[in-house]
């Protein structure tokens, strides 16, 4: 089959690519954005410049430092980090100069330690998702960050002048990262978000991420959110793609993001209390069209497990064996014992020609659990993959990225029974 690239591979394909050779585009006469994985930007003023966001460290050599040095030979008076993914903050070191202060959120120290403690964690879960769109361009080996400390740690906010221009650091813990802030340029109009609304803006946020994050709040994210929307900003400036311009298009796309999520929230405390299981709540989760938001990076469905799990933590109360450390995976080989692994995989092959992929995983993943290497079973799964695939049109990457990582693994697997 021929799936469609989705669109944010594409974004962060393109933007790995680059190179210092195009220079900086200018979205005012003062705000230059150096396009890469994630957007970093230079903001003049009538001495020093300020850098938001800093990019990786291969990006920030190879696109960043010779765009900005063009415009401004100076190193920046400060770099704002405004989260702590390696995509914002690990070019800090190559872009830093002489009196330059690096600036982040105070929680930042501990988000660091936290990504060094599960190194190997994340390494091996973001190696799955995204090696195939970053290759090496981005360090996926390292997402800690520089190896030093910030100059300068903001609490709820901080405010700074340079050469007459006005900054302000807001806090915004419901976004990408727990160590999330915007940018607030109060004399200009002009808000960096970057990340805090997910890589994609007018999207469905992502309240936990395949690749592993900490989880976020809806209810932080609603009010993070709100504290952008209060400022009534004309210009917003995001971490991927074109900046929003115009303050009733802005408030409106934040109206609509911010209604679907709520949307999200309330029906999953709904079914909650209406005692339905939490396969019923994702299931009915979907806001309705009109404020039916892009699914690119989040899922309606997801964020109603996660908020499920905010609330009443990961016991749902449907089994006894949830509070015991055996898997259902380990009685597979009894079942395929007593139903046959040849009949099991037959059944799993009426599911997926009546349309029922999920359901044929199911019965595949206790066949080939039990017998990993039955041909039938695998080419069932490979089947159902590829039709889960085909149903998501390309539009969630981190769906499609998982996806295409398991029809890889049946297909090898094939492959090395042949």
């Amino acid at each position: 089959m021929n799936h469609r690239e989705p669109e944010l591979a594409r974004i962060t394909r393109q933007g790995a690519s680059t190179d210092g050779s195009i220079d900086a585009m200018a979205i005012t006469d003062f705000i230059h954005m150096s396009f890469g994985v994630t957007n970093s930007y230079l903001v003049t003023t009538g001495d020093r410049s300020v850098v938001v966001n800093a990019g990786s460290e291969q990006e920030a050599r190879r696109a960043h430092l010779p765009r900005y040095r063009r415009i401004d030979p100076h190193p920046p008076a400060y770099i704002v980090t405004t989260q702590s993914h390696r995509d914002h903050m690990g070019g800090v070191p190559v872009l830093s100069g002489p009196g330059t202060r690096w600036v982040a959120h105070e929680s930042s120290t501990q988000w660091r330690a936290d990504v060094r403690m599960l190194h190997d964690v994340y390494l091996r879960r973001r190696n799955v998702l995204w090696s195939s769109v970053l290759n090496d361009v981005v360090e996926l080996g390292n997402r800690a960050g520089p190896d030093r400390e910030p100059d300068i740690l903001v609490g709820d906010s901080w405010a700074a002048e340079v050469g007459g221009r006005r900054f302000e650091l807001l806090a915004t813990p419901g976004g990408e990262t727990t160590d999330s802030m915007v940018v607030w340029l109060p004399d200009d109009g002009a808000v960096f978000t970057s990340n805090l609304f997910g890589p994609v803006f007018g999207g469905m946020p992502n309240l936990a991420t395949l690749r592993g994050d900490k989880l976020r709040s809806a209810r932080q994210f609603v009010a993070s959110l709100e504290r952008v929307r209060d400022l009534e900003p004309e210009l917003l400036i995001t971490g991927h793609g074109d900046p929003i311009r115009g303050a009733g298009t802005i408030r409106a796309e934040l109206d609509r993001i911010s209604e679907a999520l709520q949307h999200v929230h309330d029906r999953t405390v709904e079914g909650m209390l209406a005692g339905k299981s939490l396969a019923d709540v994702m299931a009915a989760a979907e806001p309705p069209e009109e404020l039916r938001l892009l699914e690119a990076h989040g899922k309606a469905s997801w964020n109603a497990r996660s908020i499920w799990h905010e609330y009443v933590g990961w016991f749902l109360m449907e089994s006894t064996t949830e509070l015991y450390s055996v898997p259902a995976s380990s009685v597979a080989a009894d079942l395929v014992e007593l139903a046959g692994a040849p009949e099991l995989a037959a059944r799993a092959r009426d599911h997926v020609d009546g349309g029922r992929p999920v359901e044929a995983l199911h019965l595949t993943d206790l066949v080939l659990h039990a017998v990993p290497d039955h041909r039938d079973a695998l080419a069932v799964r490979a089947d159902a993959l590829e039709e889960l695939l085909e149903r998501s049109r390309g539009e969630n990457l981190s769906e499609v990225m998982w996806l295409r990582s398991q029809i890889a693994d049946t297909d090898r697997r094939m492959a090395d029974e042949q």
